[in-house]
Parts: structure tokens; sequence; C-alpha cells
């Protein structure tokens, strides 16, 4: 199964090893033919704490880390 990957912004960078990435996805309303934003969190793992809140981030999808972290960030999207 491939890894998902996803592009956000951080969001929280509080916590130690871990940031709160905000991922929105846009998508056409079935009835109203209108355009919906819809955002969602996640906990992903920064293992050098390098990332800072207002970074676009991309993340992927990894075995589960610790109870919320299922995600580990790969990169900076601005470096890519």
């Amino acid at each position: 199964m491939p890894k998902r990957i996803l592009q956000g912004v951080v969001v929280s960078d509080k916590q130690n090893k871990t940031v709160v990435v905000k991922v929105e996805r846009r998508f056409t309303h079935p009835l109203f033919q209108k355009t919906v934003r819809r955002t969602k969190h996640y906990h992903a793992h920064d293992e050098n704490g390098a990332f800072k809140v207002g970074d676009t981030v991309f993340i992927e999808e990894t075995a589960p880390i610790s109870k919320l972290k299922r995600w580990r960030v790969v990169e900076n999207a601005a470096n890519a």
C-alpha cells in the first residue's frame, strides 16, 4: 500500500518532537456545485524540532508512533 503524502501548514510546535499540521482539501458540493473547503489537523512527528508555526510542510503516512501520531514530517514545501 503506498504511503499518502499531504501538504499543510504547521499551526502548533509547542510539543516535544511533534507538530500539528492543518491540511485543507477542496471539493465541489454534489448538489449545489459550489467549492467547499474542509480542514483537518494532523499530529506529525518532527524528530529535530526543525519546523515552526507558519511553515508549509509535506507529511507522510507512517506506522503509529504514539496515541495521536500516525504521520511524520518529510520536508519543507518551500524547499521542494
